[in-house]
């Protein structure tokens, strides 16, 4: 199969590194893709965000399937544009992709379709922002109404802070002011053809900057998956996954297309397990980051089988996807200064003796080739790259990654040593 891969990211190298994983051989083209993700697949000069340059480049090159990876393109409608010239794609066009891009759009589909969910107020102005706080209570959840690179999301007890926060962003739009869950939260991915959906397994993700949930909140620090404590609550981790197929995935995707606005992709649920039953906090239209490093390498079913199933409009004809017992960790490394100001074009050491570690692959976020031949690769971003390490342990798993992270160096980094450590325990 010829598949083309748009992004640049992590996401994007996990993706990929799992079709290259399958016995079935791919021709793989990427766009733009990084330094790591071009040892795996080849990159091609496109705009990512031009539908019609994407398109002509399927055309030409009888691509058979397109996989959008980041939001961006996904908003701007690339989707769409492929859809017109029958050429499968895996991603929701422009309209269902509003359910990552307008956080009031998301709420409204979910209001509709009977979705759990915590209380929101749509804000224009400080003084509608103030009411909202005012209203809902502190801890204060303000939301960025659009995409914010996984930025536009502040919780504090500090008013002072949240109203700064909301400030920030009015400028640019509305918005949203939630209510305070309080719980463990949980990240599930669904396929979806735009009727039919199919469950991945759960994971967990750090968010914040800091061990111990403190610091900033940032693109997500490292992840794990499964989520065996799913359990002690709803008896197993199946049983919590039919109980989120049938209370949210369903009911948004059906929401979704009788609204005439079908949703053919990655629905990213972002859940948050109350006292009260699970709630969605947010939902996103592409595979999560860096939850897709560690879902993926546990997936048993070849993925271009699913993701070419829920382009084509064929995903009741697939089974449910099997996943092996083993479990997966990935710790991230961050430039100095990321989130707020992240240090780039530093040279990065030691990449083939962390990946010589067993049961570890590195997934590359943020990396380009050294100016000069046989040169260090350089670090061009906040998030540079995971450490994805898999065992039959977490305890096993966390000793590999850390070992593995351990080996590389570059100047100023840092990552949260504590991922995975209560599951491990």
């Amino acid at each position: 199969m010829k598949i083309l891969v748009l992004g640049s990211g992590a996401r994007e190298h996990a993706i990929i590194l799992a079709l290259r994983a399958e016995t079935a051989e791919h021709e793989i083209f990427v766009a733009p893709g990084n330094a790591g993700i071009a040892q795996d697949a080849t990159p091609v000069t496109l705009d990512m965000l031009d539908g019609a340059a994407v398109t002509s480049f399927a055309n030409e090159h009888a691509v058979d399937l397109v996989v959008v990876g980041p939001e961006a393109p996904l908003v701007a409608g690339v989707a769409d544009v492929l859809r017109a010239h029958g050429i499968p794609v895996f991603g929701p066009g422009k309209a269902a992709a509003q359910l990552e891009g307008s956080k009031s759009f998301a709420k409204r589909i979910m209001d509709a379709a009977g979705v759990p969910t915590g209380r929101a107020v749509r804000a224009t102005t400080t003084a509608q922002v103030e009411a909202a706080f005012d209203d809902l209570g502190a801890p204060h959840v303000v939301k960025a109404d659009g995409l914010a690179a996984g930025k536009g999301v502040i919780v504090t007890s500090d008013r002072a802070e949240a109203l700064a926060h909301a400030e920030h962003y009015l400028p640019s739009g509305p918005v949203l002011i939630e209510e305070f869950l309080s719980g463990p939260e949980v990240s599930l991915f669904f396929l979806s053809d735009g009727d039919t959906v199919r469950a991945l397994s759960p994971a967990q993700d750090f968010k914040r900057a800091l061990d111990g949930d403190a610091g900033p909140n940032t693109g997500g620090m490292g992840a794990y998956s499964p989520l065996p404590w799913l359990a002690d609550q709803f008896g197993s981790e199946q049983a919590f996954v039919e109980e989120v197929t049938r209370d949210v995935a369903l009911p948004v995707i059906r929401q979704l297309d009788e609204e005439g606005t079908p949703f053919i992709g990655l629905l990213y649920a972002g859940l948050i397990l109350t006292p009260a039953g699970v709630r969605v906090i947010e939902f996103n239209a592409r595979f999560g980051d860096p939850e897709t490093q560690i879902v993926l390498p546990r997936l048993v079913t070849p993925l271009s089988e699913l993701l070419f199933a829920a382009a084509s409009g064929t995903l009741e004809d697939q089974p449910e996807p099997v996943f092996s017992d083993d479990v997966a960790i990935t710790v991230v490394l961050a430039s100095e200064g990321y989130p707020e100001a992240p240090q780039t074009g530093r040279p990065i050491e030691g990449l083939a003796d962390a990946a010589a570690v067993e049961g570890v692959r590195l997934v590359h976020a943020a990396t380009a080739s050294p100016d000069a031949p046989g040169g260090s690769l350089i670090a061009t971003g906040g998030r540079v790259l995971n450490v994805v390490a898999v065992a039959s342990d977490f305890r096993t798993a966390r000793d590999r990654a850390y070992e593995a992270i351990g080996r590389i160096t570059l100047e100023g980094s840092h990552f949260r040593t504590d991922i995975a450590a209560r599951v491990a325990e």
